[in-house]
């Protein structure tokens, strides 16, 4: 046994276990615990609303050429005459181009727009008549500009990358608390300042900087409740905040339904999002985040509190133990040891699984998003659609739970992915007119990536040891913003080049997925591994089973 496994295996057997204590003294999930996790849920709904409003904030917007000797001060967007002017494909008027002006230019009669002004060949349009006023395609005239239109949302999920390290830096220096509040309170005010701009560019600086400083409200949300509930409900918790997000979803496409005008829609998604600055007295700070600094009045005080709202007692000698130990590990003395990449290529084990699961992140990424995005393009009513597909996550999620403790977490994740795979395909290549099992396709490829999104999370921290488990964790994680970025973009793609070229793409990745998944070792009823050399024998032998 290496220097470093050998100090590994000292701290798991010096180790008091602050679990022990929620399990059986202050209650594992009571009164306490409930209260915190419905307080929690209201941040995550305000995190689904700003993760999701520039779907429709920067929604497409039916338009047309503006068509100077025939309009008025006034146009009309589909006035009669607009096929003279005007070609058309499939049973559709082009939004981009019109007939090219004749020789022929004398002044058409009020409310006429005589054919004989126009040849057969077409030009680009010039300026542009919209339809409505409801997204910022009206005021920054994107009307044909459909890149510029997509990478407002990727512009946003890059804002994402940054708030990583932020958020992180400011829950583990300052507290749950704070980084929860402080995230929630700048989305609140920087989303309302974005509704008064009328610059593209700074729409654009707003989305980035949004993003960067408040887009880590979801992840404190989660981190502070799982710190807070025992071992046996952690799962079901952290299911019960992406219910949340999901219903924030549904919640955010009926507002928009009721409300499609993007300023006052910002307004109203972001102004209640500064009522949030009241948690940081409200909510109680994490035990496990105030004991690693060494602020154990604090801990025992909020630990007391817990045993009494769940009607149970906390012992002295529960509350010695705890000191001691965390007094221990303050002035343990931590052996040197080398920095984590050179590990992770040393370990081919270990590189591949580096290798493999931010792929899946990218997939999950990639296809949660980008069918959230193009929910709003499906016949029917965007709006409806949009909170339908949100929906179908829910028993997604649960479906996750039940399965990956019974049948194991390779079976889900590579069914899952193939269904998502099989159903992105078939809305792909189904002939049109065949608008109910292509919803159908849809929505069953929607639920099965939020089967994977909640196993993928499992499975990726019990291929990592215990010491190293977050910093590779997170690498999968941050690898995967790659697919948030694209989503965005699929649109664009799905218009600029090939309608299925969205699904074909997100069915490929999934297709990938799937496979990668044969190459990692199974770790249902597997230890946690706590050193390298654990995390290289999963599945080599039974030894470190439970």
């Amino acid at each position: 046994m290496s220097s470093e496994e050998k100090g590994e295996a000292g701290e798991r057997k010096n180790d008091i276990d602050l679990d022990t204590i929620l399990t059986e003294e202050v209650g594992q999930f009571g009164r306490y615990q409930l209260l915190m996790l419905a307080l929690a849920t209201i941040p995550v709904i305000f995190s689904a609303f700003a993760s999701g409003e520039y779907i429709f904030t920067t929604a497409r917007i039916p338009s047309r050429c503006l068509i100077p000797q025939c309009d008025g001060a006034e146009p009309e967007f589909a006035p009669e005459w607009k096929g003279a002017a005007i070609p058309s494909a499939g049973g559709a008027f082009e939004q981009c181009a019109r007939f090219s002006n004749s020789s022929q230019q004398a002044p058409a009669p009020p409310g006429t727009c005589p054919a004989a002004l126009f040849t057969s060949d077409t030009e680009p349009c010039e300026a542009y008549v919209y339809q409505n006023m409801n997204s910022v395609v009206y005021d920054f005239d994107l009307a044909c500009d459909e890149w510029r239109r997509s990478q407002i949302g990727s512009i946003r999920t890059i804002g994402t990358l940054l708030v990583l390290p932020i958020t992180g830096y400011v829950s583990d220096r300052w507290g749950r608390r704070v980084a929860l509040t402080l995230n929630a309170f700048n989305t609140g005010w920087l989303g309302l300042v974005r509704s008064f701009v009328n610059s593209y560019e700074w729409f654009l600086a707003l989305e980035v900087i949004e993003s960067a400083v408040g887009a880590g409200a979801f992840s404190s949300c989660y981190i502070l409740v799982t710190e807070l509930v025992g071992p046996k409900y952690r799962v079901i918790a952290g299911a019960t905040i992406s219910t949340m997000f999901a219903v924030g979803q549904i919640i955010l496409g009926f507002i928009a339904w009721g409300m499609p005008a993007w300023r006052p829609l910002t307004q109203i998604l972001y102004a209640p999002q500064l009522l949030v600055i009241s948690y940081f007295w409200i909510l109680a700070e994490s035990v496990r985040w105030l004991m690693s600094k060494g602020r154990y009045e604090e801990a025992e005080n909020i630990l007391k509190k817990v045993a009494k709202r769940n009607g149970k007692e906390l012992s002295e000698k529960s509350l010695e133990a705890l000191r001691a130990s965390a007094e221990a590990e303050k002035n343990r003395e931590k052996p040197k040891e080398p920095w984590l990449p050179i590990l992770v290529f040393k370990s081919r084990v270990i590189l591949l699984r580096c290798c493999v699961s931010p792929i899946w992140w990218i997939t999950n990424t990639l296809v949660y998003y980008g069918m959230n995005v193009n929910a709003v393009n499906l016949s029917g009513n965007s709006y409806l659609n949009y909170a339908i597909v949100a929906a179908i996550e829910i028993p997604g999620f649960w479906t996750a739970i039940l399965l990956l403790d019974r049948i194991g977490r390779k079976p889900v994740l590579i069914s899952a992915y193939t269904l998502c795979a099989v159903c992105q395909f078939t809305f792909a290549f189904l002939p049109e007119g065949m608008d109910g099992l292509s919803l159908a396709a849809y929505l069953i490829g929607k639920y099965s990536i939020a089967v994977v999104m909640t196993s993928v999370y499992v499975y990726t921290a019990e291929l990592y040891p215990t010491k190293h488990r977050h910093n590779l964790f997170a690498f999968s994680s941050m690898v995967g913003r790659l697919g948030s970025i694209t989503a965005p973009l699929t649109p664009a793609l799905a218009q600029e080049v090939w309608a299925s070229l969205p699904s074909v793409l997100f069915g490929s990745f999934a297709l990938l997925s799937a496979l990668l998944v044969l190459t990692t070792p199974e770790t249902l009823g597997t230890k946690l591994p706590d050193t390298m050399r654990d995390a290289e024998d999963l599945g080599r032998n039974t030894d470190n089973s439970q």
